[in-house]
């Protein structure tokens, strides 16, 4: 039996070489110990018998918060197809962010540098997505924080899961703030009468209880394939109302500007191709480059047109600058409303999945996790979840605040933890010396530019809230 064969065993319950998820991995048991004599002392069976615990036990928790992801006994007519990974990313990277691009592009001063940052940015979010899957293959994890856990040690590991919840947090606070601004746009220019039941802080009230809380129940990352296509159509929708807006009605403005946004599609990367049929490395690129063109070309013509129409003006949320009696904008608001909704559920799932561990190891050792109370313990942490980030949400005035704490987080995603798996991942003894440290040269590389991004970043949003004050 060749490794092809091996490979091949994923879902046959009878495949010892490879684990229950289906995806090929070889199981990793630990060499035996040498006996002395054909017997153990106590000591030394004491401490095997812990060791073997603590590795059923991470074994367990593996499993466990694949299952919470929804890879557990996949099939593989239940896997992600090509394109539904690529709808998936694109829906992930086109949030909030699109939004703030035109402000972002005014904030750091034009256009033509702009482009320049992104083209080159655009090698880092494609590298990134890429060290991410091999990560994961080589890791057998299929959570981002259990892949950096696995490469980088438990150290990395647990500041891997900190700044993983609060971003997915912020980035939801982000969402629901993005649909409270075109609640309250809208409900300014129709002029209607203020009550209890028309004001917009209800109506997302009941947009959060009605739509957002029974999309976030469901624990399957796959089944958002089915709501990708529609956030696609809204950010294209999007972008192409605000070119053509800007050839019927904009002014143009000479300027030029570089900048970062806040992507998702990295934190959900590893769940992303942990769900994929095909998970060859050479697929994976594929995939990750398909996604980043075309969130390059949308981003681009949102940031640049959006610009160039309000100049100086132009508001943290680009919808935000046109009047509300734009019909054409008026739909615009409506779908790109819907997006925001549908892809409020993958940042709830990744950080869900992320407390649920937290929780599975820290009970692990003094009462059981029955899975008779698991559907309860998910309902409790998704309704905490929305009822947090909407009282958030509702007290937050300004969206470009939210998105400054993003983007100086998002380099731990993008830029820092991909270059921390790339330095301590093994390569692979076939691999010349030199292609070994060209691929470490790259990990400290773009380890050193997420390091200066979120400084740059994070000081940047902490001198303007100074000034504020």
């Amino acid at each position: 039996m060749g490794v092809n064969d091996l490979q091949n065993m994923g879902t046959d319950p009878g495949g010892k070489g490879c684990d229950w998820f289906g995806n090929g991995r070889h199981l990793q048991r630990p060499p035996s110990k040498p006996v002395s004599g054909g017997m153990l002392s106590e000591a030394e069976a004491q401490g095997t018998e812990v060791s073997q615990g603590t590795q059923d036990m991470d074994k367990k928790l593996d499993e466990e918060t694949a299952d919470l992801l929804g890879h557990g006994g996949a099939t593989r007519a239940a896997r992600l197809g090509s394109s539904g990974a690529v709808f998936i990313m694109l829906k992930s990277a086109l949030g909030a962010g699109l939004l703030n691009f035109p402000w972002a592009f005014h904030k750091a001063g034009g256009v033509s540098a702009a482009v320049s940052v992104e083209m080159v940015s655009l090698v880092f979010l494609v590298s990134g997505l890429v060290i991410l899957g091999h990560a994961a293959s080589v890791s057998g994890q299929k959570t981002y924080q259990g892949v950096v856990r696995e490469l980088c040690g438990q150290a990395i590991g647990h500041l891997c899961e900190l700044c993983f919840v609060f971003n997915l947090f912020m980035i939801s606070v982000a969402f629901l703030v993005v649909v409270q601004d075109q609640l309250e746009k809208r409900a300014s220019e129709a002029e209607m009468p203020h009550h209890w039941y028309t004001d917009q802080h209800f109506a997302l009230f009941l947009i959060c209880l009605v739509v957002i809380l029974p999309l976030s129940i469901p624990k399957e990352i796959r089944i958002q394939k089915y709501s990708s296509v529609l956030g696609t159509v809204a950010a294209a929708y999007l972008t192409a109302a605000i070119t053509v807006k800007y050839y019927i009605e904009g002014e143009y403005v000479v300027s030029v500007s570089p900048l970062y946004s806040s992507r998702l599609c990295h934190e959900a990367s590893v769940a992303i191709y942990s769900s994929m049929e095909n998970r060859k490395l050479s697929h994976w690129v594929f995939i990750s480059g398909v996604s980043m063109f075309f969130c390059l070309l949308i981003y681009s013509l949102t940031g640049i047109f959006g610009y160039l129409t309000f100049g100086k003006d132009v508001a943290a949320d680009i919808l935000m600058s046109y009047p509300g009696d734009d019909v054409a904008m008026i739909v615009a608001r409506l779908l790109f409303g819907v997006s925001i909704v549908t892809i409020y559920p993958i940042t709830l799932l990744l950080g869900r999945s992320v407390i649920q561990d937290l929780l599975l190891r820290c009970q692990w050792h003094c009462v059981p996790v029955a899975s008779l109370c698991e559907k309860h313990r998910d309902l409790l942490l998704t309704v905490t979840w929305v009822a947090v980030t909407f009282l958030i949400a509702v007290f937050v005035p300004d969206i470009s605040e939210v998105i400054s704490v993003i983007g100086g987080i998002s380099a731990f995603f993008i830029f820092i933890f991909p270059g921390l798996c790339l330095t301590f991942s093994p390569q692979s003894e076939l691999a010349s010396p030199w292609l070994r440290a060209a691929l470490t040269a790259w990990g400290a590389v773009t380890l050193l530019c997420g390091v200066f991004i979120f400084g740059q970043s994070t000081a940047t949003a902490v001198m303007e809230l100074l000034n504020k004050l």
